[in-house]
């Protein structure tokens, strides 16, 4: 395994990415000052913070991280949505969703990709079955891209839809 702390992180220039990509699904990005609590964090330290629509990122907030609080903001439904704030509450479905999603989402940015961003989750410690990220992906996430065509989030195509569950 490699360091965690060894993932890419939210710049100010993956900051303004994210808002672009983000952009469709009515997420605002907000940036925490260094060394400040990150509001919304369910985990605490460094991970991304979601409270409503905003996604609460500080410099040193990996980008899997903002991807992953993002796809649940996105996956969740919409009455789920409009209380929003930490915890976003999923069950197994929706979060293998959000994991997927989250992969799918990071080949719009630039010099991340699905293999960085896999590689980032497996650093960090997301924990699959078959023991990778990549290898989950490949070989054992049909349910997950399955759920996401059924909630109209991606197409059959495997591409997002740019649409929230509702």
């Amino acid at each position: 395994m490699s360091d965690p702390q060894d993932v890419l992180n939210c710049t100010a220039f993956y900051q303004q990415q994210l808002q672009k990509l983000l952009q469709p699904y009515g997420i605002e990005i907000k940036q925490v000052a260094e060394h400040e609590t990150i509001p919304g964090s369910f985990f605490g330290e460094r991970e991304a913070g979601l409270v409503g629509n905003q996604l609460l990122l500080r410099l040193d907030t990996p980008v899997h991280s903002a991807l992953h609080e993002a796809g649940h903001f996105i996956c969740m439904d919409s009455q789920r949505r409009t209380v929003l704030d930490t915890d976003a509450a999923g069950d197994y479905d929706e979060e293998n969703g959000v994991c997927y999603l989250q992969i799918l989402l990071s080949d719009f940015l630039p010099d991340m990709g699905s293999d960085r961003m896999m590689q980032d989750m497996d650093s960090w410690g997301y924990s699959f079955r078959l023991g990778s990220a990549k290898t989950w992906f490949e070989e054992d996430a049909e349910d997950a891209q399955q759920w996401l065509i059924a909630h109209n989030i991606i197409d059959q195509d495997n591409q997002p839809t740019w649409q929230l569950r509702i």
